[in-house]
């Protein structure tokens, strides 16, 4: 199973000069994506374990879109391992003009990571008075 969520990154999230962003914002809609892996698969949000590997490949920039995906790659009796990443698909060109923007074919891999999720066990049906 994989899911992908798109996001236009605002100028309210530049963190640091040429409008960079920082990574905790890439890491937060990981967070996101897979929030909804948990509610599609167990029917429950699930809770973030831990992150390994996490690799920051390149820049996130306001006014970036980017496409942020997480894929199972094992699923255990309450955990989850997933897969993620984070593509730059369009990317402002504020050297043309303030409004300006391309689509990045191909697109930028910015961000990489795996991570764990967790999920409840079921409590049992409470007994009927």
């Amino acid at each position: 199973m994989k899911v992908t969520h798109r996001r236009y990154v605002p100028y309210s999230h530049a963190h640091y000069g040429g409008s960079l962003v920082d990574g905790a914002y890439v890491l937060g809609l990981f967070g996101d994506v897979a929030t909804e892996v948990c509610v599609r698969l167990d029917g429950d949000e699930g809770l973030f374990a831990s992150y390994s590997d996490v690799r920051f490949l390149a820049p996130v920039r306001a006014g970036d879109v980017i496409e942020v995906s997480a894929e199972v790659t094992r699923v255990g009796n309450r955990s989850r391992t997933l897969a993620f990443e984070a593509l730059v698909v369009c990317r402002a060109r504020p050297d043309r003009s303030e409004s300006a923007a391309e689509v990045l074919e191909p697109p930028i891999v910015a961000t990489t990571a795996t991570g764990v999720v967790v999920v409840p066990v079921s409590p049992p049906p409470s007994p009927r008075p």
